[in-house]
């Protein structure tokens, strides 16, 4: 019992001050023991963030590792201001400098946080993943990985783009593979006005229905769009279940319906310009041929 108190009064004993508080031992070693439960604490919130992460389709290395950090970081301030504060220092000239500093980080780093905000939203609502197909301020490519501060994708010319995640977030964005691959090619032809209407559809519809979909219950259609300036234009449009290999598709498409139109005998049209002249112009014309002979 006497070793008892003696433990207990040497841990009440003041060790020493700081700023004119007095740290006591008892003070000290619960302010130790705040301090490993936060390192303890943030262990397990790195490896829980990253199986998250993980699980979210984010498989880059760099993002996760940068991810651990900041969140360690957080978790080790808030443990280190609870084991100040529980050693009794006034810890509210500190959290002003510190919320002034902050500030001043704040709008330095405006965009890198932006950012970084954007790609967790991306991550919690799934609606872009890697692989998916989409089109990016009128540019197609393909999701190759997905960071927290921006994502990698391909362009159908080979480059690889680093997109800001804030991109995704704030700008309309086309994913032609959410739900499914579903992705409809069309084609416009225009056919001169001696062509038979009738056969030209027939052509057309014949062409778009050899053209193999792998598609259940989806059908080609063709529409007669307008009577222009220079010809009859048609629509014809086809289905496919990959839309980053439409571009090959459409190639096809105008293809076949080329060589059926020469097999058929059916012009398409082009832009020409017909020149009329009144008769006393022309006639003049020949008089001047004439006396210039």
């Amino acid at each position: 019992m006497e070793t008892l108190e003696a433990a207990a009064s040497v841990m009440r004993k003041t060790l020493f001050e700081i700023g004119g508080t007095p740290v006591s031992g008892a003070t000290l070693v619960a302010a130790l023991g705040i301090v490993l439960i936060t390192i303890l604490v943030s262990r397990l919130a790195q490896a829980g963030m990253r199986r998250w992460l993980l699980r979210r389709g984010v498989s880059d290395e760099g993002s996760i590792v940068v991810t651990g950090r900041l969140l360690h970081y957080i978790i080790v301030f808030v443990g280190f201001g609870i084991a100040v504060h529980t050693m009794g220092i006034n810890l509210s000239a500190l959290f002003a400098a510190g919320a002034i500093f902050a500030i001043g980080l704040g709008f330095a780093m405006q965009t890198i946080a932006q950012n970084f905000v954007a790609g967790v939203i991306l991550l919690v609502e799934r609606a872009i993943t890697p692989g998916d197909v989409l089109e990016v301020e009128g540019t197609v490519v393909k999701v190759l990985r997905m960071g927290i501060r921006s994502t990698v994708v391909r362009s159908r010319d080979g480059e690889d783009v680093i997109v800001p995640n804030s991109v995704l977030v704030q700008s309309i964005v086309k994913n032609y593979t959410l739900d499914d691959g579903a992705y409809r090619v069309r084609t416009r032809v225009g056919v001169t006005y001696g062509s038979d209407l009738k056969l030209v559809r027939e052509v057309l519809e014949d062409v778009a229905n050899r053209i193999r979909t792998d598609l259940p219950n989806t059908r080609p259609q063709v529409l007669l769009l307008e009577f222009g300036n220079h010809s009859v234009d048609f629509e014809v449009s086809i289905w496919m279940d990959d839309p980053w290999w439409s571009r090959r598709r459409l190639s096809e498409l105008k293809e076949a319906i080329w060589w059926a139109f020469k097999e058929q005998g059916i012009v398409i049209a082009f832009p020409q310009l017909d020149l009329h002249l009144d008769r006393h112009v022309v006639d003049s014309l020949r008089r001047l041929a004439t006396t210039g002979s």
